[in-house]
């Protein structure tokens, strides 16, 4: 029996996203260098309906926007008594939201790990 895992690796945004899609449901959030960037984070707001949530550092606050279109199924509660998750752990236990994708061929537009890492590259050298 075949098993569908959907993509097995997670695809980047350049506004430093991350998302990982297993059967048709992506599980997001920012990535290490946006937390670094951020620095603390003090506060997070999940995405609900309208899928924006916001994020508030000791530096900033940014609002989240899901990499992909879609449904948000789940939100990481955990956040809300830890924000510090994100910066502990951003693409692992920090995770926002998942999201139903309503266009998987979406994720075609993002970028791979590889990619990834020289765009984050350029932007430390400007």
């Amino acid at each position: 029996m075949t098993v569908f895992r959907g993509y097995a690796t997670k695809k980047y945004t350049l506004d430093h996203e991350w998302i990982s899609v297993d059967n048709g449901v992506g599980t997001f959030g920012i990535t290490d260098y946006a937390q670094k960037s951020l620095g603390d984070i003090v506060y997070v707001e999940t995405p609900a309906v309208a899928a924006v949530g916001a994020i508030e550092s000791v530096k900033a606050a940014s609002d989240v926007y899901p990499p992909v279109s879609g449904e948000i199924v789940d939100v990481n509660e955990a956040l809300s008594s830890d924000p510090t998750l994100i910066n502990s752990s951003p693409e692992e236990e920090g995770w926002l939201a998942k999201i139903k994708l309503s266009n998987e061929s979406e994720l075609d537009g993002l970028m791979d790990e590889k990619a990834y890492e020289a765009h984050c590259e350029a932007s430390e050298d400007h």
